[in-house]
């Protein structure tokens, strides 16, 4: 395509200050139709701020300077990163594409709108890569998972017809399958001509999907280019260092670096030295005479959704889990498998099963309504869209340091002291987390809300998808601290939901979930090298399909 196309949308000097604070400084951005411009960067470097600002819409209280032109003909489609945000809580799927389809057949005879109406929803759900769709228009936005969630506002995208997409972390929590039908998607998206503006930390999608890349730190362009030129002869520090991360991550996934061992996996690298006791205990549950009593033990857990049936949809079915002090658990599995259900029924949150949840030994209430304040403490779970778990109007210092109160009985000025600790160790400083929790980031918010489960001091950490929206030196310091959590501390216990092998590889055990079901599970190792489910196999091979792709 020329240099001489047209842009379809464009920024020039954006500067955009919030308390005298500049969260976006002198960013330009062309946006050219069929074309890919991804912005890449660590959490809070801006790319939030400046995709939203070709919807018009900026922070409250922001002070803007700067030009943007937005297309004339046709509107701005927007993928949020936290997706539940913006659907209709009271409404069901079918009901929130119903509503855009119908204004786009108005031209037909009234005997063929419903029909054609019909059909325009069905070919965005399956572009947007879901599947199942009668059973899924018939739930509410908080049924799926927030990758179905994410889809749902992706198809919503779709069906609008916008000449500029802005996907916001469009594969934050989806696993390989489907993060590779995504690629595809938004690939198919910019052959037809639309503009897609891609904010990732996600490299290989970055590389797979993108023509130029920015690259933004502290709210400034640091380099831009071809995505090639860029991947190959990186000019910035900072570019290099995104990139070398990356690389060991990369390692670690797939047993490329020479300096690891080849049956690890990348298992020894998070979690070696492994105690010697740890992989035994692990498997102890084989010889329930000599195994300790598990801090957790899910028993013949079957949990249901409503979705007009009588009984409801069943959408997970646990036989057996069990998880002791000081492992960690990763529960692995696509989208919409059932790894958030699961992760819902352990915190009280999804009171619609049968079986048991047992903590130490005695049964946890289904509801969190009925949990006693040192069972609250126990079991914390740190939600995968962090924005919704926070109230808009109370600085996040103060909501953090509130769980010591409320669950540890500690006095104010100590639990604020502590909040604050913690959080810096997080890297938040305290002048960014006295701010509400609308100014940070999606990643500094996950952060903030790693902070408030720690202060409660519990015995289960449940973390559902908490580094898939960071980029990879956040997402390295955190998957470290929870590496250190679990190594550090005889008394927790941590359960990772994930989509993603890498992620996976610091856990002791792993189960995976496949419709529902948990098909597969073992040590670690064991599962990362020889799985036997197709499902785990096929997701290892895609997984190095992409990479493939990525480096071609």
């Amino acid at each position: 395509m020329s240099q001489d196309t047209d842009p379809v949308a464009e920024i020039r000097d954006l500067r955009v200050e919030i308390a005298g604070r500049a969260i976006v400084d002198g960013v330009d951005l062309r946006v050219l139709p069929g074309r890919v411009t991804a912005l890449v960067g660590a959490s809070g470097s801006g790319k939030t701020t400046t995709g939203l600002a070709l919807l018009g819409e900026y922070p409250a209280g922001a002070r803007v300077t700067g030009e943007v032109r937005r297309p004339g003909d046709g509107p701005v489609g927007y993928v949020p990163q936290h997706p539940a945000a913006v659907l209709n809580p009271a409404r069901r799927v079918s009901a929130l594409l119903d509503d855009i389809a119908r204004s786009q057949v108005r031209h037909l005879p009234r005997a063929q709108r419903r029909t054609a109406a019909r059909e325009r929803v069905r070919e965005a759900l399956a572009g947007a890569q879901l599947p199942a769709p009668e059973v899924l228009l018939r739930r509410y936005p908080h049924q799926l998972s927030g990758g179905q969630q994410q889809r749902v506002v992706l198809a919503q995208a779709l069906l609008l017809g916008a000449r500029v997409i802005v996907a916001d972390e469009p594969t934050t929590g989806q696993d390989a399958l489907t993060k590779r039908g995504i690629v595809d998607q938004l690939a198919a998206v910019a052959a037809r001509g639309i503009a897609v503006v891609l904010l990732s930390h996600d490299l290989d999608v970055v590389r797979a999907l993108a023509d130029e890349v920015l690259v933004l730190r502290a709210g400034r362009v640091v380099e831009s280019g071809p995505t090639r030129r860029l991947w190959h002869t990186p000019r910035h520090e900072w570019t290099r260092r995104l990139l070398a991360e990356h690389g060991r991550a990369l390692a670690d996934e797939t047993g490329n670096d020479a300096a690891q061992d080849d049956d690890s996996r990348g298992v020894a690298r998070h979690l070696a030295p492994l105690e010697p006791d740890r992989p035994v205990r692990a498997q102890a549950e084989d010889t329930p005479d000599l195994a300790p009593l598990p801090v957790l033990r899910v028993s013949h857990l079957t949990a249901r959704h409503h979705d007009g049936a009588r009984r409801g949809t069943t959408v997970l079915r646990a036989p057996h889990l069990v998880l002791h002090s000081g492992e960690c658990l990763a529960v692995v599995g696509r989208s919409g498998s059932g790894k958030t259900t699961l992760a819902r029924c352990l915190a009280g949150l999804h009171q619609d099963h049968d079986g048991e949840i047992l903590l130490d030994g005695t049964a946890l209430p289904r509801s969190l309504r009925q949990r006693g304040r040192a069972q609250l403490a126990a079991v914390q779970y740190v939600f995968q869209d962090a924005l919704a778990a926070f109230d808009e109007h109370r600085p996040v210092l103060a909501q953090v340091a509130r769980t010591a109160v409320r669950l540890r009985g500690t006095d104010e000025r100590a639990s604020l002291d502590e909040a604050t600790a913690t959080l810096a160790s997080l890297g938040l400083p305290d002048g960014l987390v006295r701010r509400r929790p609308g100014e940070l980031s999606g990643g500094e918010l996950q952060r903030a809300a790693l902070a408030r489960a720690l202060l409660a001091r519990p015995r289960v950490l449940v973390c559902d998808e908490i580094t898939s929206g960071l980029d990879t030196v956040t997402r390295r310091g955190i998957l470290d601290l929870l590496t250190a959590l679990v190594r550090d501390r005889d008394d927790l216990a941590l359960v990772l939901i994930t989509h993603d092998l890498d992620t996976a590889a610091l856990a002791h055990r792993i189960a995976v979930l496949d419709g529902g079901e948990i098909v597969e599970q073992g040590p670690a190792r064991e599962i990362l090298t020889e799985p036997r489910h197709p499902f785990t196999a096929a997701l290892a091979e895609t997984i190095a399909r992409l990479d493939t792709y990525t480096r071609a």
